[in-house]
């Protein structure tokens, strides 16, 4: 029997403009109500890659509420309580991050920033490269049996999904 828990899932890259906007858009979608998805930055950009929201909108996947933000914003006492916390960048995964309410499973699924490649084609085939590399891990993440894994095993599982090779 499934369990009526919506999972809250934070993900954090530094700038907060592609990377992990990508995956809460990617994740809301796939979660169909079973997640519900957040991203967030250490330094935030302030506004989303255009080549992001065209990519979302294009593909219609969720852009309701997607913008640049702090991660502080979810380290306060009133944030929601994480069940999941994934980097996805790997400056982000090195920095100390908050103290995050609920005491959440972490895991590092760095990607290549599409916001540092050079050239107007160049990024976005690196945003859709993005979006392929998250679709695909948030897909198996998505599909593990989440309620039946006791936490070291799905610690293990969601680390090897970070392994997955860039494409």
């Amino acid at each position: 029997m499934m369990s009526d828990k919506v999972f809250n899932v934070l993900f954090l890259c530094t700038g907060n403009s592609a990377r992990s906007i990508i995956a809460e858009s990617v994740l809301n979608q796939l979660g169909q109500g079973r997640f519900k998805a957040f991203s967030a930055g250490s330094m935030p950009a302030g506004t989303v890659n255009a080549h992001v929201m065209e990519l979302l909108q294009r593909n219609k996947m969720p852009i309701e509420g997607i913008r640049s933000k702090s991660w502080d914003e979810f380290a306060s006492a009133d944030a929601p309580k994480l069940d999941f916390v994934f980097t996805v960048c790997d400056q982000a995964a090195g920095e100390v991050c908050p103290v995050w309410p609920g005491q959440p499973i972490t895991a590092h699924w760095g990607l290549e920033d599409p916001a540092q490649v050079a050239g107007e084609e160049e990024q976005k085939r690196a945003v859709s490269n993005a979006l392929m590399q998250l679709n695909r891990r948030i897909g198996i993440f998505t599909n593990l049996p989440l309620e039946k894994l006791e936490r070291h095993s799905l610690q293990k599982q969601l680390d090897e999904i970070g392994t997955l090779p860039r494409q």
